[in-house]
């Protein structure tokens, strides 16, 4: 079983974890969180963002969690698949490239639509290569072409979306060694090196990048995980950083998924 989970990829991994604790919510629960989801898809197929219109990146957690709780087939895939197929030539973020091909994949694997069929032949070799104009001289990717130092985050998304497009990583050890750098003394990780401490996200995103390069060193896992422990805070959540008390629904989930 460990064996085929890991060549599913990251994101392969992680959705089998999810699906399997979304199955173990209360079906009224599941049942409301399903219905709010279907009722709030737009005509074109997507979801909207926070302008009103249809969004690639909030699209493509709408399509996640629809496929967590099975629902992501007939009617309602094609429609998502068109939506997809409308943005594949369009100029998007690298955050919103990599949701596209994710919800691409998603729609795929659970019911064989290829949303991408209609893009060139050479479009995921296109891809590659614009992600790799991100790269730095410290190994790292950033956040855009104008950047100038790469980005814990943005390496991570980077290698996600090299890994679902079947892609190598170019000089993968260079991103290895970016990342170390960004590890502190307390066992976390820094967003960008001029950053001036740890951060819950940045260290999941380190720590998932690492997995994608299959070179998460036993060490930098176990110091990692006690640096995310010392962040929960009495209610049970995750702080994203130690200058923040409150503690937040998306560090909580990246530090107990990492």
């Amino acid at each position: 079983m460990d064996a085929e989970l890991e060549q599913l990829g990251y994101l392969g991994r992680l959705m089998v974890r999810l699906t399997i604790g979304a199955a173990q919510l209360p079906e009224d629960l599941q049942r409301k969180q399903a219905d709010y989801l279907l009722s709030r898809q737009l005509g074109d197929g997507g979801w909207p963002g926070r302008e009103g219109a249809s969004d690639v990146y909030y699209t493509s957690f709408a399509l996640r969690s629809l496929a967590i709780l099975g629902l992501l087939d007939g009617a309602l895939a094609q429609r998502c698949a068109e939506f997809i197929k409308s943005r594949v030539t369009g100029h998007e973020t690298i955050v919103d490239l990599l949701s596209l091909v994710y919800s691409a994949k998603l729609i795929e694997a659970a019911c064989g639509l290829d949303a991408l069929a209609a893009a060139r032949a050479d479009w995921t070799v296109r891809l590659a290569e614009l992600l790799g104009k991100l790269r730095r001289s410290d190994g790292g990717f950033s956040k855009s072409l104008e950047g100038q130092v790469g980005s814990t985050y943005q390496t991570f998304l980077v290698l996600l979306c090299l890994e679902l497009i079947e892609q190598p990583c170019p000089d993968a050890d260079s991103a290895y060694r970016f990342l170390l750098s960004q590890r502190q003394s307390d066992g976390g990780f820094l967003e960008i090196r001029v950053g001036k401490r740890s951060g819950t996200n940045p260290t999941a995103a380190a720590i998932g990048a690492l997995r994608v390069l299959r070179r998460l060193d036993a060490d930098v896992a176990e110091h990692a995980a006690e640096f995310l422990a010392q962040r929960q805070t009495d209610e049970g959540g995750f702080q994203a950083n130690t200058r923040i008390p409150l503690c937040d629904l998306l560090s909580t989930f990246t530090a107990c998924v990492t």
